[in-house]
């Protein structure tokens, strides 16, 4: 899958348990923290969303698979992959690594929404456009290499 983003974040004391083992609500935080700054880095940042133009990006559905645990004052490497982009919706995946370590992923999908009326709205032509260019390409399907015999005995 193509990486359209990728951000570390350190664990801090006030994310994890009394063991110093990462606790999942927080690390929901701090992946909310990193869609955030995905929407920063591509021009369209949540305060300038949110205030001026009154639209939002609310997740409508998470799943997430946690493969180890993460521990205080580890650092978390957030690779950001865009994999679907809809009318007005936005499908994502998200695979957290410490080192070359896999800790956890989540699959998110945001929906575009006006503030004031709380519905869905279309994504505005020119965030689509972009949502659109960074989208992971689908890999190109893998066929067997066709063995013909050459020159055998006859």
């Amino acid at each position: 899958m193509t990486v359209c983003f990728t951000t570390d974040r350190m664990l801090h004391f006030g994310d994890c348990d009394i063991s110093g083992t990462a606790y999942y609500p927080a690390y929901l935080n701090i992946l909310n923290g990193v869609v955030e700054e995905f929407w920063s880095h591509i021009g369209w940042p949540w305060h300038k969303i949110i205030w001026n133009e009154r639209w939002g990006t609310p997740t409508v559905h998470l799943s997430c698979d946690f493969s180890k645990p993460s521990f205080f004052g580890d650092t978390l490497t957030f690779r950001l992959t865009i994999l679907k982009v809809g009318k007005s919706s936005v499908r994502l995946n998200h695979t957290i690594h410490c080192g070359d370590e896999h800790r956890w992923s989540v699959e998110q999908v945001l929906a575009a929404s006006w503030l004031d009326k709380h519905t869905s709205m279309p994504w505005p032509e020119e965030v689509k456009a972009k949502l659109e260019s960074l989208m992971a390409r689908p890999e190109p399907e893998h066929r067997p290499t066709e063995h013909r015999p050459v020159g055998g005995p006859t």
